[in-house]
């Protein structure tokens, strides 16, 4: 995996394509294998439909990139197995939640997830409710998992207008920072009394960022990255 690339822009140019993805084809009864597996383990997950990226160019303010639909079970494979189609992004929106006092604010993902443990910004990779017409709206989608996962939205955020982007050659997180005129403490507590009354929460905890000492090796490299860099600013 290459070294992030952080790039800011203010236009997110993201085609929506129908296209075969040669990998999902021809690997096909090893993929229903690995999925049967990890549903073995973990029987929460679900083959829903989701968006794959290719071909990123960053030009100026301005990131295009196309998009393609298949199956979370190849997603899957194609991540467990050290992504073997290098063409292949997975380019997601995250909403980096800012308190007013200065604060990151991170969420735990729960077991019940693919990512059981890891410590993210709401997030999640694109499906077919981000649609807009032929195009990704990865703007629609932040606020989307912004309330599925916290309870917040739009309405509780100001959303700055750029964004962050952090490209690894495998993954490109967009990073939109979402400002709370809460302190970070109340912004803890509103949602971890949201995540007491949900039946199936994808978050266990929330965790705080302040400072470098408080990120964590849970923490994927394009959200260090990012916070790393608000840390210097």
């Amino acid at each position: 995996m290459q070294s992030p690339l952080i790039c800011r822009v203010t236009t997110l140019d993201l085609a929506l394509q129908q296209r075969p993805w040669p990998f999902a084809d021809e690997r096909r009864g090893e993929i229903d294998a690995h999925f049967a597996e990890q549903q073995r383990l973990n029987p929460n997950l679900w083959n829903g439909r989701v968006l794959l990226g290719r071909d990123p160019v960053f030009a100026g303010e301005r990131l295009s990139a196309s998009y393609f639909e298949t199956d979370f079970a190849s997603f899957l494979a194609w991540r467990d197995w050290g992504f073997p189609d290098k063409e292949i992004f997975n380019g997601f929106g995250m909403g980096a939640l800012l308190s007013i006092d200065g604060a990151f604010v991170c969420g735990v993902m729960g077991e019940r997830t693919a990512n059981a443990g890891r410590i993210y910004f709401p997030s999640g990779t694109p499906d077919l409710d981000d649609i807009s017409g032929e195009t990704v709206d990865i703007a629609g989608s932040v606020m989307r998992e912004l309330e599925e996962e916290t309870g917040l939205t739009a309405a509780d955020c100001r959303a700055d207008a750029d964004w962050h982007c952090i490209y690894t050659g495998v993954a490109l997180a967009m990073m939109q920072i979402l400002r709370v005129d809460m302190s970070a403490e109340a912004l803890r507590a509103r949602i971890e009394s949201n995540l007491a009354h949900q039946k199936n929460p994808e978050l266990v905890g929330i965790h705080l960022v302040r400072s470098r000492a408080d990120l964590t090796s849970a923490m994927p490299r394009f959200v260090t990255a990012f916070i790393e860099t608000q840390l210097l600013a």
